[in-house]
This record gives structure tokens, sequence and C-alpha cells, in this order.
């Protein structure tokens, strides 16, 4: 029986397990369980994977392994190897490479000529002449373009450098859905690594304020193997003890063990701003008049005050602040309902100007949520908007008071001030709405310090709502008026006596 058909008929738990021995190392009973995954998955005819485990778990070592297994049952085999730097890619083939010399199964494999024997891509001895070689390494930001294989390994694509901020996880998607015109028809998608963000390309459930409407990798068949199993006790006990595990859970901080070591999805640097602290509510306002007087209310709760701040900017918000528009009102008891926020958006070819074109949405923004005033932070560029702004408002027929607020406090001070206490306390009721815009992530991946240049305009946005002294003003109905708060008004009342 040749060496060939010997391979062919050996299973991946089996061909690890002769290279460990071959290399005088035990097997842990960790990787015999990936082998176990990964080699049902191929009898399966699997096409889509993802294989998750702890860091330093020896992701890559039994992936190296598989490639060489697959290449010994098929030498015609095309393994294009991405990663999240060339390098990285490269030192997988040329691990698989000493598999394919050393392995008791694949020796004969190694071609005779040194120029398919290559750091970053080879060709083993095959039946068939392919252009593309048996394996290619290539960095995630690689041109991939013209090249085909059978099988795409995707091993630590999201590292912290390809994942920190929202332009950098827009990029790595994009690079990775050009897999699919790599890919040939029947082809394995094989997927290894850790979750580096909250909004990991790994991760099951949607984020909506992402943008996305399904998980990234949604379809894949998952392999989850966390550093502590069910009982609590490690996955991998010869190398970490629970004392171990204990200790790295100290030396890096439970959100960096959350992460890198149990597969949970959170941001790695530890934000200040919490979103799971919000309260989520579904309510629409209710607006009433009963006996002249006006009444708004959330979900039965009646609201007492209200607080509302546009942050106005100017130009495209990709190259600088953003325009951000956000209210928040209080109930009697104290509790905080941010109930809306937008992000303005202009049309750079419309004939009607940029900042008049804001104006307009903000005061349809007013109108709709029952605003009885709103501050607009005039430093700079939004010194003469309240004019204009009066203006619409009058046009539209919106009884709102505006406000000129000129702020000294830096923003990220004014941000933690805040948010702070009422995230503290847990008296910050959202809309749900709001978790379809961009202001959940902002808040994820907010830090204070002078350092951060991420977006925040969001943040500032509320900030300044909670930060104001709320409006609370009689709420006795005009006639033919229906704005909550118009207050202002006048009316007779009959007496008993005589003046």
């Amino acid at each position: 029986m040749s060496i060939q058909s010997v391979a062919a008929r050996t299973g991946f738990p089996e061909f690890l397990w002769m290279w460990n021995q071959t290399q005088g190392q035990e097997t842990p009973s960790l990787h015999l369980d990936m082998a176990r995954w990964l080699g049902a998955q191929r009898d399966a005819l699997g096409e889509k994977i993802l294989s998750m485990a702890f860091r330093a778990a020896g992701k890559s070592t039994v992936l190296g392994l598989f490639c060489a297994w697959m290449l010994a049952r098929n030498p015609d085999l095309r393994i294009l190897v991405l990663a999240a730097e060339f390098e990285l890619a490269c030192k997988m083939v040329r691990n698989v490479k000493r598999i394919i010399e050393r392995h008791p199964l694949t020796g004969d494999m190694k071609p005779a000529r040194l120029d398919q024997w290559a750091s970053d891509q080879f060709t083993v001895n095959r039946p068939s002449v392919l252009r593309d070689p048996s394996v290619l390494a290539r960095g995630v930001s690689g041109n991939i373009t013209g090249s085909r294989a059978d099988m795409v390994i995707c091993d630590d694509v999201e590292v912290p450098n390809t994942c920190d901020t929202p332009p950098k996880r827009a990029a790595l998607r994009a690079r990775l859905s050009e897999i699919d015109y790599v890919l040939a028809p029947g082809g394995m998608q094989v997927f290894a690594g850790t979750p580096h963000s909250y909004y990991t390309i790994y991760a099951k459930a949607v984020r909506p304020e992402s943008g996305e409407d399904t998980p990234f990798l949604d379809g894949f068949q998952r392999l989850e193997l966390p550093i502590l199993k069910a009982d609590g006790h490690s996955r991998w006990p010869e190398r970490y003890t629970d004392k171990d595990i204990a200790a790295l859970k100290r030396r890096h901080g439970p959100n960096k063990f959350s992460g890198q070591m149990m597969l949970q999805p959170v941001n790695l640097s530890e934000g200040r701003l919490d979103p799971d602290r919000m309260r989520p509510y579904d309510e629409a306002l209710d607006y009433a008049e009963r006996n002249r007087t006006a009444v708004l209310s959330l979900g039965g709760i009646e609201l007492a005050s209200a607080s509302c701040w546009w942050d106005p900017s100017y130009g495209a918000s990709t190259r600088g602040d953003g325009s951000v528009i956000a209210i928040v009102f209080t109930d009697r008891k104290g509790g905080y309902w941010l109930h809306d926020i937008r992000y303005l958006q202009v049309d750079p070819d419309s004939s009607v100007d940029e900042a008049t074109q804001q104006c307009r949405q903000v005061a349809a923004f007013l109108r709709e949520n029952f605003a009885p005033s709103v501050s607009i932070e005039v430093n700079g560029l939004g010194r003469f908007l309240p004019g204009l702004l009066r203006r619409e408002l009058g046009l539209t027929g919106v009884g709102c008071a505006v406000v000129e607020v000129s702020s000294r406090q830096p923003k990220a001070a004014r941000i933690m001030d805040g948010f702070d206490a009422v995230l503290a306390a847990g008296a910050l009721h959202t809309r749900k709405t709001i978790w379809q815009t961009p202001f959940v992530q902002e808040m994820r991946e907010w830090r204070p310090g002078g350092g951060y240049s991420g977006p925040d305009d969001g943040l500032d946005a509320v900030s300044g709502c909670l930060l104001s002294e709320p409006v609370r003003l009689p709420r006795v109905v005009r006639a033919n008026s229906r704005a909550w708060g118009a207050g202002g008004g006048s009316f007779n009342a009959e007496t008993a006596f005589d003046i």
C-alpha cells in the first residue's frame, strides 16, 4: 500500500498524533478536540467553519497540520492563507512546509525544484498542472486579485491593528468579502481566532448600531473552546492550572480575560461608558390635553421636563465633527429618558445652503419631540445659527425657545460629568431606536483623555442634555396651540369676592 493511500485513509486526529510522536511531544486532549471537530467538518463537506479557542491554545499549530493533512489526501488542493499581516501568514506557510518535509505520510510530497518551495508559497508534487501554488501566504490587506483557492484559511485576521476603530473594521470586512471571488465552487473557508472587539467578526449576534443585518460569519459552523470548561476548571490543565488561570485574570483584568480567554466579545481596552447600563424602552411619546393642560408621557409615566441640545458642525462628518441634536426628558422621580438623537445630513448638491438644511431638520426634530426649548452651542461656527433657526421655527410654526450656550469645559470632561452619575445610578432610559444609530458604538469605544480621536458627537450632544438645566414650564395650553410646555397663556377665573 502506498504512502498516499495510507494518508487518504488516515483521520486528522491520527495524523496530528503521528506528528506529535515524531516530535517527541504529548498530544493534549484540547488539540484532539480541535482535530476531531475539523476532521468531522471535512468529512461532512462543511464549507464554512469557525474555530475559536483561547489565546496560546495552539490554534495555528493545529491549522497548519490540518492544511498538511488536506494536501496529503488531495495533492491538487490549492490553499490560500490569510493573516492580519503578511509575516504571520508566511509563518503558517513555513509551518506547513516543515510538516510536509518531516511527517511520515507526506515526505514524498516535497518537490525537487527549490523554486517551488519558497517561504511565502510552495507547490507539492501533484498530478495536475495548475497555475496557483499548493499553499500561498497573503496579508489580509494584500492583493489576492487573480488568485484561486479550494480552501481559504483566515488565521487571526482580526487583531487590534485591524479592528480597533470603525474604519478599520469596515476595511477588514471589505477585504474578507473578497474571498467570495477567490474561492472555487464548493471550496472551504476556515476562520480561526479570538475576538478583539465587541464588534468582532466572530460575533454570534447582530450589533444593530454597526449597520449589519446579520452577523458577519452567519451560517458558519462554530467550535468555541474557552479556557474554562462549563464546570469552571481548566480546559488545558497540563499547561494552565486553575491557579495559573486566576493569576492571568488578575494580571490582565477581567475585560481582557473575558475576550481573549473566554471568547466573549468585549472591548479589550475597558471603556468608561457602558451602554449596557442603560435601560431600553420602546414606547412613543403620548401627548394629551386635559382641562387645557398639556401632558406628555412615556408608557404611562408623566414627564416633567426636557433638555434638548444641538451641537452643530459643517462639512462632511468623515472629515471632522458631526452635527448632532438630542433630547432627554426627565420624570418626576428623577429618571432620565433619552428619547431621540439625530445625526444631521445635508445634500451638497442642494440649492439650499447647508446651514438652512440643518436648521430645517432641527425644526422637524423639535416638532416631533414636543421640545419646549433647544440649547445651541454657539462656539465658533454655530454663532449665527440661533437667528437662522428662529426664522425656520417661525416659518414652520414650531413654538420652541432657542437658548444660546457657549461651552468652555473640555469635551472629555463634559462627557464624563454628564454620563458618569446617571449611568452609575441606572437612571438613564434609552429608546430602542437609538441602538440603530452610531450613539451606542460611540459609548462603547470612547476613552477619556486627549489621545482619543474617535467619533463622540452623539456623546457630546447627549451630555449637553444631561448637564443642562431641564426646562420645567407651566403646561397651560394656549388657544390654537398644541405645544407641550408652551406656557405663558392667560385665562379668566371666577371668584367669590369682589375687588
